[in-house]
């Protein structure tokens, strides 16, 4: 690993869940999203999506979200506009039996609009209209489980 998701090993993954039971495979994905062929890192976010955001948001979602904020400012990426669109997911889920989660998870992606502000500037087409989606749902976000702004 080498500086992007290296605080990776601080997680204890083996004791958060997602939707398919344990999390401890979610830093196999977030690396493949990070250093895969756009074969492989699209198979992953698709995964990680599944798992993390599809119909609820877990513990290992509240996890995972500042690397994909990590991944969504790293150049190299090769589906960085999928990361915002992922993290856009996330804001507009929930999760009826903990609530936490979902305040957890939504407060930690709506923390990084300084990122998404400055990636709506991107040289990137679909990273500057993912972007713009994302910011759009950061501005115009309100649910049950998060404190007002």
């Amino acid at each position: 690993m080498g500086t992007i998701l290296k605080d990776m090993r601080h997680v204890q993954w083996h004791e958060l869940r997602h939707a398919q039971g344990s999390a401890s495979q979610v830093p196999g994905l977030l690396s493949r999203i990070a250093w895969g062929d756009s074969e492989s890192a699209e198979d992953a976010l698709s995964d990680l999506g599944r798992w993390i955001a599809a119909m609820s948001v877990f513990d290992a979602t509240v996890a995972t979200v500042p690397f994909l904020w990590e991944l969504a400012a790293m150049e190299t990426v090769k589906d960085r506009a999928g990361v915002l669109a992922l993290l856009g997911t996330i804001l507009a889920h929930g999760h009826a039996h903990h609530p936490e989660w979902a305040r957890d998870a939504h407060l930690a992606v709506l923390a990084g609009r300084a990122t998404a502000e400055r990636l709506a500037g991107d040289e990137d087409p679909a990273v500057r209209a993912a972007a713009g989606e994302l910011l759009g749902a950061l501005g115009g976000h309100v649910c049950e489980t998060c404190p007002p702004r």
